[in-house]
């Protein structure tokens, strides 16, 4: 029988077509859904924006780092924010996936790493009190992403869908919101962004619906029992976690290869790419580019509803070949128009949005219920691994291609 087709525990005496039961149900999916939405945008909303602005700041702190060869080139590549904006979230996503879950407090964690973080960037007065910030926020987006997903798995399988189309929300958001930040002063601007986290607070413990013995007694008994395990046989449960692993890596390595691609893309070549006697501007190309990168994500994040992909290996052959484009493309400038490299940055982005959701979605349906919330958790490093050596790789290819004299 389905978990749709249940009758909910304690109320199996009513009628199955019960209007309040059937009501309250619907009300309790809708809330479900929204929260997740909501989550999904909070948690990487600054995380975006820092990579958004990441050529501007680039530009702000290395014009004598420029190269002879190539005027529009600068040795320090965006690869170098992306490391700062991403390994404290792989630090965290790492470790989280085997400490007990206690949601309540991660939570209250997030919500205060991510009003610290926009309050550090936004009165720091200092590069390093500014890095500090972007620290904090990047912990918040790890944390975040691991404990929302775990969670996930007390709730009717739709919500992963919602959640990632949240995060591919935030991206639009995020990219096309920093055109704003430089107009009415970043300071003020960060400040009302502490809507970020209070929106968090409230999407969590209010819109959210609490998972109760009613509604999903059986995921209740199963976390019960989970943490009993982790605070009574901590050693026992972290060698099954371990053990755990070599199956999950159908998952993780195809995810870990598109998000290294990707990313590569992102920071090593898009600021690379300036195609003259265009509408957009050469100087504003590159923000262009990670705003039709979101808008792909979004809206292949939002798409699992409608269809999903089984072979996700597929999308990490796809990206490895948007890879050689786009780095032959930095070299040689062979593409004619900015409008053809803007629909290859919109496929590459639905590429990377497919493989987040559909590899949560498989997750979701294929893995025992007693290991999804350690198996969300965990997949979760892939891709901040992926990004990770990502921005590494970039960094070391940006400069040896500005190194490379122009066609001619």
């Amino acid at each position: 029988m389905d978990d749709q087709e249940q009758p909910e525990k304690g109320i199996q005496n009513l009628p199955i077509d019960d209007p309040a039961m059937a009501q309250r149900k619907k009300r309790n999916k809708i809330r479900s859904l929204v929260a997740y939405w909501i989550l999904g945008l909070c948690n990487n909303y600054g995380y975006v924006v820092m990579l958004t602005a990441a050529d501007d700041i680039i530009g702000n702190t290395a014009s004598d780092s420029t190269s002879k060869v190539r005027e529009n080139c600068k040795y320090l590549s965006t690869g170098a924010i992306l490391l700062a904006d991403i390994l404290p979230s792989l630090l965290i996503k790492s470790v989280a996936p085997f400490i007990p879950f206690i949601v309540h407090l991660r939570v209250a964690l997030c919500v205060l790493l991510s009003a610290s973080g926009f309050i550090a960037v936004a009165l720091g007065g200092t590069l390093f009190v500014s890095i500090w910030g972007v620290i904090l926020t990047s912990f918040c987006s790890g944390l975040g992403e691991v404990t929302y997903l775990q969670y996930s798995s007390f709730y009717k399988k739709n919500v992963v869908s919602a959640w990632s189309s949240g995060t591919g929300g935030a991206g639009v958001i995020g990219a096309l919101s920093y055109t704003l930040l430089e107009r009415i002063g970043m300071q003020t601007t960060l400040l009302v962004m502490l809507i970020i986290p209070a929106m968090t607070a409230i999407s969590f413990w209010i819109i959210l619906p609490k998972p109760s013995e009613e509604d999903i007694a059986e995921a209740l008994e199963i976390q019960t029992k989970i943490n009993e395990d982790e605070l009574k046989s901590p050693k026992e449960s972290f060698i099954k976690k371990i053990k755990l692993l070599p199956g999950l890596m159908k998952y993780m390595i195809p995810f870990g290869l598109v998000y290294l691609f990707e990313y590569f893309i992102n920071q090593g070549t898009f600021e690379i790419i300036q195609i003259p006697n265009s509408l957009i501007a050469e100087s504003s190309q590159y923000k262009w580019l990670q705003v039709t990168y979101q808008v792909g994500v979004f809206i292949s994040r939002s798409s699992v509803s409608f269809w999903h992909i089984k072979h996700t290996w597929i999308m990490a052959v796809f990206q490895a070949i948007n890879v050689i484009i786009f780095t032959t493309e930095a070299i040689y400038y062979y593409i004619p128009s900015f409008y053809i490299v803007v629909a290859l940055v919109l496929w590459e982005g639905l590429l990377g949005g497919s493989s987040y959701v559909n590899t949560y979605y498989r997750i979701a349906h294929e893995v025992k219920p007693e290991d999804k919330q350690f198996s969300m958790a965990i997949t979760g490093f892939a891709d901040s691994a992926g990004i990770a050596l990502a921005g590494m790789f970039a960094i070391f290819a940006h400069n040896a291609i500005c190194n490379i004299p122009l066609p001619s």
